[in-house]
């Protein structure tokens, strides 16, 4: 399993959010590197975002995701055109960082 993981759910429609393109980006000399990207599949994971083998310096990142273009395929009318959770790695062991998203609100969490 890959060091670092993701989950979308669309809270307002009770399943998960397909088609959300995210970037993981790595915080150096107070600029945003990005090293990664993917888009969501129909279980709202990105399977891709990091090879199993590689292990994260210990520092700050980034997840961003482009919500703005989920919401309009929906038709949706929503408050935010992106969600960027900001995090900090420490070791090698595994993080998951889950994004409960609706039209107007967002939460995220330390999963496992």
């Amino acid at each position: 399993m890959s060091q670092l993981t993701t989950h979308i759910l669309d809270t307002c429609l009770g399943k998960p959010a397909e088609g959300i393109e995210v970037y993981l980006a790595q915080k150096n000399s107070g600029e945003w590197n990005v090293i990664s990207k993917g888009i969501s599949n129909k279980d709202g994971r990105i399977t891709d975002l990091l090879s199993d083998k590689v292990i994260l310096a210990p520092g700050i990142y980034r997840l961003q995701f482009e919500t703005g273009a989920y919401f309009k395929r929906l038709q949706t009318t929503a408050f935010y055109p992106s969600v960027s959770i900001e995090f900090e790695i420490s070791d090698a062991s595994h993080y998951h960082v889950p994004l409960l998203l609706n039209p107007y609100g967002y939460s995220t969490y330390r999963g496992s």
